[in-house]
C-alpha cells in the first residue's frame, strides 16, 4: 500500500508532538546507507540504526552494550586500533580512516569510518558518534582498475623487451651468418691438408653455432621464432641437458630422473622443449629455497575419448617436473599459465615462462597440466603425443655438399655489407654469376639496366624497402622470376605466395644452395 499523504496541518501536529531528540532519533534510525550509532565513553554501543544492521548484520538487541571492537579484525584488535581510534577522536576532535571491518557472518568489508566525540555543555565527554559507510564495491573496482593498469604496464613492458630482443637477435643473426658462412668457405678451401687447423676451425664453427642457437632462443622469447618439430627421444634429450640442469639448479638441489624401459619418442621442437624443461626445473628449484630434490619423470599414458584433457584418444608421453616445495593454492594455480602472472617479486620473473610452456604443448598437439598442493609441492606435466619412428642422428657438418651444376645469373640484395659479400662468395664458388645491391631501391635500378636475372636472393629486414616489397615490385615486371627470401624471423610476410622460398639466417653454403635448388625446380609458369 502507498503511504497516505499528510496535510500541512497534520505535519505540524506531528512536529509539535515530537521533541527534538525524538525527531533526530527517527531521522537517524531511518538512514540505511550509513551505519550511525552512539558509543559510551568506554566504546560500548548505546544506539543502533537500520544502516548499521544492514551493513554489519546484527540486530540492535545483539549489539547494544557490547564493545564496538566487535567489528574490527583480529589483527586490528591485537594492535589495539579501536582504543587508539577513540583516543584520537577525543584528543584531536575527530578520527577518520578507511579499513577492513567484519560483518556478523565473518565476511570482511571495506569501510570509511568517522568518529566524533560528544561532550556536555561543560565540555565533559559523554560518548562518541560513529558513522560507517560500506565502500567494498568501490574498493573492488579500484583494485580491478589497478590490476588492469599493472597488467597493461607489464604487457607493454614485455612487448618492448620483445621488440628489443628480436632486433638484437636479428643483428646477431647477421653477424653469425658472416662468421659461419666464412668458416664454411675456409674449411672447403683448406681441405684435409692441415688436420690441426681443421680442428681449430671446427671448434670456432661449433662456438658460432652455439651463438646461433642462442639467437634462436632470443627470437623464441620475442615470439619471432617458428617451431621446427623433429622426432625426439626424450631420454636422450634429457641426458644432453644434465650438465645444464646441474649448473642451473645449483648445489642445494639434487636432480633425480625416472624413465620407462621403452624408448619414448615425441614430435616437438628440440630447442623449445629444452627451454620448457629448463624453465620448469628452475621454477621447481625456486619453490624450494632451502634445497631439496627436483625429479624429472617420464611415463606413458593411454588416454581414451573421455579424457579430461580434451585430447584425442591415444598414447602420450608424460614428462613431469616434480618438487616438494611451497606449492600453490587453487587460485594461484588457476592463474599460473596466464601471461605475465608471476608469484615472484618485481624484477625477478617475467611471468611468461609457464605460458610459453603451455603454448609449446598446445602447438605440439598436447597439453600442459599443473597439479599442486599448498605446502606440499607441485607436479608440472607436459603431455605430448607418442610417436613411432627412428630418431635421426645429428647430421655431420658436410663440407663437401653437392653444388648445382647449372650456372645462374643471381641478384643478391642485403643492407648488411658483410652478409651480402658472404652470400655472393658462396654463390660464386658454386659457379654462379652474382650481382649485388645494398638496398631495394638499388636492386630495382640494377634490374632496369640489365637483362632479367635467373634468381633473386634478398634479405627481408631492410630499411625503406623490405624484401617483401622488393619482391612485389620485381614480380610486377618479371612475374616468373624465382625468389629466395632470407630472414632470421619466423613470420613469412603475407602476399609472397606459396612459391616463395624462405631461407633462415644464419645459413651455410649447403643450405643456401639447397634453397637455390628448390627455387629453380618450382613450376614458375603456373605460379598462383
Amino acid at each position: 500500500m502507498c503511504p497516505q499523504r499528510t496535510s500541512p496541518g497534520s505535519a505540524k501536529e506531528l512536529s509539535d508532538a515530537l521533541g527534538d531528540a525524538e525527531r533526530f532519533q527517527l531521522l537517524v534510525g531511518a538512514v540505511r546507507d550509513y551505519a550511525i550509532y552512539m558509543l559510551d565513553p568506554t566504546g560500548r554501543i548505546v544506539s543502533w540504526n537500520a544502516g548499521a544492521e544492514r551493513f554489519k548484520g546484527y540486530k540492535a538487541e545483539e549489539v547494544i552494550g557490547r564493545h564496538f571492537s566487535l567489528f574490527y579484525t583480529a589483527e586490528d584488535r591485537e594492535q589495539r586500533i579501536p582504543e587508539l581510534a577513540l583516543k584520537t577522536a577525543y584528543t584531536s576532535g575527530k578520527f577518520e580512516t578507511e579499513g577492513w571491518r567484519v560483518r556478523k557472518d565473518g565476511n570482511r568489508f571495506w569501510a570509511h569510518v568517522v568518529i566524533d566525540p560528544i561532550t556536555d555543555p561543560g565540555g565533559n565527554l559523554i560518548g562518541f558518534a560513529k558513522i560507517t559507510r560500506d565502500l567494498t564495491e568501490r574498493r573492488e573496482a579500484q583494485d580491478k582498475l589497478e590490476k588492469a593498469k599493472e597488467a597493461l604496464f607489464q604487457s607493454q613492458k614485455m612487448e618492448a623487451i620483445g621488440r628489443f630482443t628480436g632486433g638484437v637477435a636479428h643483428d646477431f643473426n647477421n653477424l653469425l651468418a658472416v662468421v659461419l658462412g666464412g668458416l664454411d668457405l675456409v674449411q672447403r678451401r683448406i681441405g684435409k691438408n692441415d688436420p690441426q687447423l681443421e680442428r681449430l676451425l671446427d671448434n670456432v664453427r661449433q662456438a658460432a653455432q652455439r651463438g646461433a642457437n642462442l639467437t634462436q632462443r632470443m627470437l623464441a622469447f620475442a615470439r619471432r621464432q617458428e617451431l621446427k618439430p623433429e622426432l625426439i627421444d626424450i631420454r636422450a634429450q634429457l641426458k644432453t641437458m644434465t650438465d645444464l640442469l646441474d649448473r642451473s639448479l645449483g648445489p642445494d638441489i639434487t636432480l633425480a630422473t625416472r624413465f620407462p624401459k621403452e624408448t619414448v619418442t615425441v614430435l616437438a621442437d628440440p630447442v623449445q622443449l629444452e627451454m620448457a624443461i629448463l624453465n620448469l626445473a628452475v621454477n621447481a628449484r625456486d619453490a624450494m629455497p632451502a634445497g631439496g630434490t627436483v625429479t624429472i619423470e617420464v611415463t606413458i599414458e593411454a588416454l581414451d575419448d573421455s579424457n579430461s584433457h580434451g585430447l584425442n584418444a591415444g598414447r602420450y608421453a608424460a614428462l613431469s617436473v616434480i618438487d616438494h616445495g611451497v606449492g600453490m593454492d587453487q587460485e594461484t594455480m588457476r592463474q599460473a599459465i596466464e601471461p605475465f602472472f608471476s608469484t615472484k617479486g618485481v624484477g625477478q620473473g617475467t611471468g611468461l615462462g609457464l605460458s610459453m610452456v603451455h603454448g609449446l604443448a598446445e602447438q605440439s598437439g598436447g597439453r600442459f597440466i599443473l597439479r599442486s598442493t599448498l605446502g606440499q609441492g607441485t607436479r608440472a606435466t607436459l603431455l605430448l603425443p607418442l610417436q613411432s619412428g627412428v630418431v635421426a642422428e645429428d647430421a655431420k657438418h658436410d663440407t663437401e655438399g653437392p653444388l648445382p651444376s647449372a650456372a645462374l645469373s643471381v641478384l643478391a640484395v642485403d643492407d648488411d655489407v658483410l652478409v651480402l659479400m658472404n652470400t655472393a662468395m658462396m654463390l660464386e664458388e658454386a659457379g654462379h654469376s652474382v650481382t649485388t645491391a645494398y638496398s631495394g631501391q638499388e636492386a630495382l635500378k640494377v634490374i632496369g639496366l640489365s637483362k632479367p636475372f635467373d634468381l633473386l636472393v634478398t634479405d627481408q629486414g631492410m630499411p625503406n624497402m623490405t624484401g617483401q616489397q622488393l619482391i612485389q615490385r620485381v614480380r610486377a615486371q618479371f612475374p616468373t622470376m624465382p625468389v629466395i627470401l632470407a630472414t632470421g624471423y619466423a613470420e613469412t610476410p603475407p602476399g609472397l605466395g606459396r612459391d616463395a622460398i624462405k631461407l633462415n639466417k644464419p645459413f651455410l653454403q649447403t643450405q643456401l644452395l639447397e634453397a637455390v635448388k628448390n627455387a629453380m625446380t618450382h613450376d614458375w609458369q603456373h605460379r598462383k
